[in-house]
This record gives structure tokens, C-alpha cells and sequence, in this order.
């Protein structure tokens, strides 16, 4: 027998009007795990289990592709001990998650400034994301060391250097030579931008891509967003009027 979520991802699957790419800012890790006098590292390891969850979900549902800010330039501020165990924890994830995300038929990316990873995470890393690179049905994107200014920063620089080398002409730099330029120009623009815990900030996420992504803000925090969130997330998405502007 179905349960109702099961019967809501289905009729969400025949649907129209579906989001072809969310971007998800996973943020309340601490906050969930203070008002449980737990470490801020538990709370981190509880928003494992809402990764699982969506990623699960978006896969059922036929999202093409999800992108999760997971570990931002600014975070490298953070106290070493929360550093490590961030990093630790992203190895298990990896090591762990592998199967299910082969399963859904996910295909894993990275964008960011990787060279900062520690060798053994980004080892870890590139080896998941090469054994999953032949999957097709959701791409999913994760912003690791990431920072939407920087990713800006370093599209100029390829610019630059395609402009010294001869590569391109100044008079041909446009939104398309700049998209091209970016971490992952393939991937399309997000239609939905969703931000956990309440927060009213973009937090230096995707800053060029999310220009006309709807937004949806929730005071859920996100160990606490799940597969009935997500469902809510996009079936409010459907009931929005785009214009991009007009």
C-alpha cells in the first residue's frame, strides 16, 4: 500500500511544470543540534539524513538536476575541530551514500575552489564522482569550498587569459563568454532557490546563476527537511507566475 508521500511524488511526477534544477542552501545544522545540547557535529550528521532524503526524492519525482551548498569558502573560518569533522564526515557520506546514489542513477559534480580540500577528502571525492559519472537521471552538484563571488573571480581570470592568449576578443566578452567561464556552464540556471532555517539571505550562493530563481525561505531547519519539505517546495514552485523580468 502507498503511503501519502508516495502518492504525492507520483502525481508530482506526472505533473507539468516541474523545476528542472533546485539549489538548495542546507543550513540550521548548529542551531538544530544547540536546541538538543548536542555538538554542532551532530547536527551536521542529521543533515546527512535530509541529504539522503531529498536526493532520494528529487531522483523519484525526475528533477534533472541538484545542487546543495555543502561546505562555503567562509566556512574554512570555522574552528578546526568542526573543520575536520566536516571533512571526515564528507568522506563517510561519500563511502556510504555510493550505492544508493548509483542506484537512483546519480551522477555526482563539485564546483568550488577543491584544491583546498584535504587530500584524502578530495581523493574521496573524485574517486565517487568517477564511478558515477556514466549516470544520467539527476545530476547532482555539490558546492564544496565554494563561494559564489569567487567562482566570479576565477571566471574573470579565465577570461583574462583567454584574452591574453588570443583566445577571445574583449569586444566578444558577453553573458554567454562569462556563462562559459563558469564552474559548471552546462548545468542550466536554477529555477528554485530553497534556504532552510528562516534565513532572508542568498549567503554568497550562486550568486551569477540564481538571477531569476524562484525563492522559497523556510523556518525548517534543514535536519528537519525531509521528503514531504521538498514536495511542498515544489508544488509551491508550480504555483508561481514566472516573468524572468517581462
Amino acid at each position: 500500500m502507498k503511503s501519502d508521500i508516495d502518492d504525492r511524488i507520483e502525481r508530482l511526477r506526472k505533473s507539468e511544470n516541474l523545476p528542472q534544477h533546485i539549489a538548495i542552501i542546507m543550513d540550521g545544522n548548529g542551531r538544530w543540534a544547540e536546541k538538543r545540547h548536542l555538538s554542532r557535529l551532530e547536527g551536521h550528521r542529521e543533515g546527512r539524513e535530509s541529504v539522503r532524503a531529498v536526493v532520494r526524492t528529487a531522483a523519484k519525482i525526475g528533477i534533472p538536476y541538484l545542487t546543495l551548498y555543502t561546505f562555503s569558502l567562509e566556512n574554512w573560518q570555522r574552528s578546526q575541530d568542526e573543520v575536520d569533522g566536516l571533512m571526515l564526515l564528507l568522506e563517510e557520506v561519500l563511502r556510504r551514500e555510493f550505492e544508493e546514489l548509483n542506484s537512483n542513477g546519480v551522477q555526482l559534480r563539485a564546483i568550488g575552489r577543491l584544491d583546498l580540500l584535504p587530500a584524502a577528502t578530495r581523493r574521496a571525492l573524485d574517486e565517487t564522482m568517477a564511478k558515477l559519472q556514466h549516470n544520467s537521471h539527476l545530476v547532482l552538484t555539490l558546492a564544496i569550498s565554494y563561494g559564489g563571488r569567487a567562482e566570479i573571480v576565477d571566471a574573470m581570470r579565465r577570461i583574462a587569459e583567454r584574452v591574453r592568449t588570443g583566445e577571445t576578443d574583449i569586444a566578444d566578452i558577453d553573458e554567454d563568454a562569462i556563462r562559459s567561464a563558469l564552474y559548471a556552464p552546462e548545468v542550466p540556471d536554477p529555477d528554485l532557490l530553497v534556504r532552510t532555517s528562516g534565513e532572508m539571505r542568498v549567503s554568497n550562493f550562486l550568486l551569477w546563476q540564481i538571477a531569476y530563481a524562484e525563492i522559497l525561505v523556510t523556518d525548517v531547519l534543514w535536519p528537519d527537511f525531509r521528503e514531504a519539505e521538498l514536495i511542498e517546495g515544489i508544488t509551491a514552485f508550480q504555483k508561481r507566475e514566472r516573468r524572468f523580468g517581462l
